[in-house]
């Protein structure tokens, strides 16, 4: 009986995955990681949402490019996963202001004064 609800556990260990939470990282800004090796291969699911750059063989830093969500996996030289999480690209809490016209996005950072963000860069200031 014993050995039958040892076996059931370990079944339920297996069968349900380890939970990984998402990282949270603002528009145009990072996040750094420290990993638990070094670091040999970096896979970003969707580079549009976000980007990964290598600080050493064990620091990386994942930075917000678009909104949206994807993931990072790390593994080292043997294929062990180092890092495998989802990643939540956020609008910046404070220094933006977007408005929406005839279905035209636009978005200012006002620090102190508003000027034109986008993909264009175009820099138009706001008095």
């Amino acid at each position: 009986m014993r050995r039958l609800a040892v076996c059931a556990l370990i079944g339920l260990l297996v069968a349900t995955p380890a939970a990984a939470s998402s990282l949270s990282v603002r528009l145009d800004q990072g996040a750094k990681v420290r990993l638990p090796g070094a670091a040999r291969n970096v896979v970003v699911a969707n580079p549009k949402i976000a980007d990964v750059n290598l600080l050493g063989p064990q620091d990386l830093v994942v930075i917000g490019k678009g909104y949206g969500v994807t993931n990072v996996v790390v593994t080292d030289a043997a294929g062990r996963v180092l890092f495998d999480r989802d990643i939540v690209v956020s609008a910046p809490d404070y220094g933006q202001v977007s408005y929406f016209r005839g279905g035209e996005a636009r978005t200012f950072a006002c620090a102190p004064r508003c000027e034109r963000i986008g993909e264009d860069d175009a820099q138009t200031p706001v008095p």
